[in-house]
């Protein structure tokens, strides 16, 4: 979704100094901060590995080192608590902390309002259209919609009846119904465009015979968490909404990607996530299974993951507990539902593994995660490509694709396909879409705007 360049306007340069100019002055009091409260910080640290570590051990040990575990993780939470209520009986402690997060909001607003792209110029009112917008309006649109996804959102939310208002077939996935022969069903009837209400994986499925066809595809929330609809800027909230690109559609290329030749459009899991799920008690009990299986996968008796890759820097890495490949680059947040993507047009897959063995190995990668240092671990690896290759001495991996659980032939090999997509998609998505892009902002890129370098917001 890459923008015209164009001179940088006086606006974003005031904006890009504002960020600069905040950013100086939090690094300077975040500076004086640590400061004076050096052996505070020092011992949250070393508080937060003690309790990593000993985490570490209540996951992956039994009986008295699970015990031994939770004494270290209680210690280490103990010895944070000390350390924080060391620096809040210090004086004017609160104004210190309460300055320092008003800059930080200061320097996150004036950075995305630096980057957000400029409004199209004006137009008369006859003639104006947005920029790079292609109008489409299917003539015979199916939706199929499966009646039990997002605990029932399909029928909560009216999606039938309103399909009908839109002039669309719909389809229900009924129990014993084969989705990806409905979707073939459709086009033989003559579909123009692909709708699917459902979940991630049902999503992908028949997006992947839209792009079979060369058809559009338009996505529509009906799911539980609908990961892919919100890297879209869709609203996960009301599926209606999603529905209205079946009457007013600009059309939208996004990238997807493959492995083994099965499409995603959000990640596939490699590890202990894809070992776990492929548990027939998962679906029922995911902490209980998470909890009895952990020992065995993650334990001092057990095997490394039979899983090599090679990294960015052509080093080798085998043994590697998670492996993520994303279509498109996560921002990774603290949990993986905080992860999000901000564009999903960059040709790029998002790799991101951990190889950490032993509560030792943990407890370091989070204490350097927590000063800023995790890309200096070892045992962390994150990195781009436009493609990518997982072996195993097996022969086979566990994965989940977009959220199913899968057992794939290797070497895994995953490809991303640029603008692959076409999606159909209701009035103003391109422009949050947009605006979503622009969160994403780096130093370079606000000094180049700062200094009015041609283009560089773009």
């Amino acid at each position: 979704m890459a923008e015209a360049r164009r001179p940088v306007s006086a606006r974003h340069r005031v904006m890009a100094w504002v960020a600069i100019g905040s950013a100086a002055l939090l690094g300077v009091g975040v500076a004086v901060l640590l400061v004076r409260h050096a052996l505070a910080l020092i011992l949250c640290l070393v508080g937060l590995g003690l309790a990593v570590a000993g985490g570490w051990w209540v996951l992956t040990e039994r009986t008295l080192r699970r015990a031994v575990g939770v004494v270290g993780l209680v210690a280490g939470i103990v010895v944070m608590l000390v350390a924080l209520v060391r620096v809040a009986t210090g004086g004017q402690i609160l104004l210190r902390v309460a300055i320092l997060v008003v800059l930080i909001g200061i320097t996150g607003w004036a950075a995305r309002a630096a980057t957000a792209p400029e409004p199209p110029a004006s137009a008369p009112a006859e003639v104006a259209q947005p920029v790079a917008q292609v109008r489409w309006r299917p003539q015979r649109a199916v939706l199929i919609c499966n009646p039990w996804s997002g605990g029932g959102k399909v029928e909560r939310f009216g999606l039938l009846e309103y399909a009908a208002e839109l002039g669309v077939e719909t389809v229900l996935l009924d129990h014993g119904l084969d989705l990806e022969q409905l979707a073939r069903d459709a086009i033989a009837r003559g579909a123009d465009c692909l709708g699917m209400a459902g979940g991630d994986g049902s999503q992908a499925l028949v997006a992947s015979i839209a792009i079979e066809h060369d058809l559009p595809f338009v996505c529509v929330s009906a799911g539980t968490r609908n990961h892919f609809a919100m890297d879209l800027c869709l609203d996960r909230e009301d599926p209606r909404k999603s529905m209205l690109a079946f009457r007013d559609a600009i059309e939208r290329r996004v990238d997807y990607a493959r492995v083994g030749g099965r499409l995603f459009v959000n990640n596939v899991s490699l590890g202990i996530y894809a070992t776990i799920v492929q548990q027939d008690s998962y679906r029922d009990a995911k902490i209980e299974t998470s909890k009895e299986i952990l020992p065995d996968l993650l334990g001092r008796q057990a095997e490394p993951f039979d899983l090599q890759f090679t990294a960015a820097d052509g080093s080798e890495v085998d043994g590697a507990f998670m492996i993520l490949v994303s279509n498109n680059p996560y921002v990774l947040g603290a949990t993986p539902e905080a992860s999000t993507r901000r564009r999903l047009d960059t040709g790029r897959l998002g790799i991101v593994a951990v190889s950490s063995s032993t509560g030792a190995e943990a407890a370091a990668l989070i204490t350097r995660s927590a000063i800023g240092l995790k890309e200096h671990d070892p045992n962390w690896h994150e990195f781009t490509g436009e493609s990518f290759q997982v072996r195993s001495r097996s022969g086979t991996a566990f994965a989940g694709v977009d959220g199913e659980a899968l057992e794939l032939p290797t070497p895994l090999e995953f490809t991303t396909f640029p603008g692959g997509l076409r999606l159909l998609v209701p009035e103003g998505n391109l422009e949050a879409a947009a605006a979503r892009a622009a969160r994403t902002v780096d130093t370079q890129n606000i000094l180049d705007i700062a200094l009015g370098k041609d283009g560089a917001h773009t």
